[in-house]
């Protein structure tokens, strides 16, 4: 599954940002966002011009078998200048709708970072500016921030490439945890996602507390109360 594109990510667009005075520039993306159980989960990974050597394995999440993101996850995480991880749970999702789950977990990544390395520039993975409205503050004063939408991010640019393994690892780890206090469902093997097990863990035990009960697909099934 690597580099079904036949092209690495680089820095192109980041250094592009830092010529034009962005310090320090974020790449975003998500995971989860067609999820029917778990958490929807976004990542701004951070670089400046000291990051250079983009590392050898690094792809877009969707182009990588989940053994090879766990083992270039430590690599990936130390070559960012920083990063941080944000969440919308399942009930988020239903009760406000994605767009503005997407919004709250943006937010989130974004106050995780350390002040200091905020960037003034962040790159999303699409067409959606779901980061639209942050602002960061510095010395005191209210600074907007640039939002570039570029799709398919995830696969061009190494700051977003990243931001989509960070993500993807974070949220599996989450769903392997959540697998133990809800077996039946095949939330090791899907995460959360459609599968036939998943399905027949529906079927058989009905929706539980991580399950997004607002999604279509819920309509078929029973509320279990576990």
């Amino acid at each position: 599954m690597v580099g079904q594109s036949g092209r690495r990510p680089d820095l192109s667009v980041e250094r592009s940002l830092i010529s034009k005075g962005h310090r320090l520039v974020g790449g975003v993306d998500e995971v989860g966002r067609g999820a029917w159980a778990g958490p929807l989960t976004v990542c701004i990974a951070v670089v400046d011009d000291a990051c250079t050597q983009v590392p050898g394995k690094l792809r877009d999440s969707k182009q990588l078998l989940e053994r090879l993101r766990e083992s270039i996850f430590p690599a990936v995480s130390n070559w960012c200048a920083t990063w941080s991880i944000g969440h919308a749970t399942n009930d988020e999702c239903d009760e406000l709708g994605m767009t503005a789950a997407l919004a709250i977990a943006a937010n989130r990544a974004y106050k995780g970072l350390p002040e200091e390395l905020r960037p003034s520039a962040l790159i999303l993975d699409g067409t959606v500016n779901f980061m639209d409205g942050i602002s960061q503050s510095t010395n005191g004063l209210s600074q907007s921030i640039s939002v570039e939408t570029l799709p398919h991010a995830d696969a061009t640019c190494a700051s977003v490439a990243a931001a989509s393994v960070l993500a993807k690892v974070t949220r599996d780890r989450i769903m392997l945890t959540l697998s133990s206090l809800y077996p039946g469902y095949d939330l090791a093997g899907c995460k959360g996602y459609h599968s036939r097990a998943h399905v027949d863990g529906l079927t058989a035990y009905g929706l539980t507390g991580i399950h997004r009960k607002s999604w279509s697909y819920a309509s078929g099934y029973t509320i279990s109360g576990r």
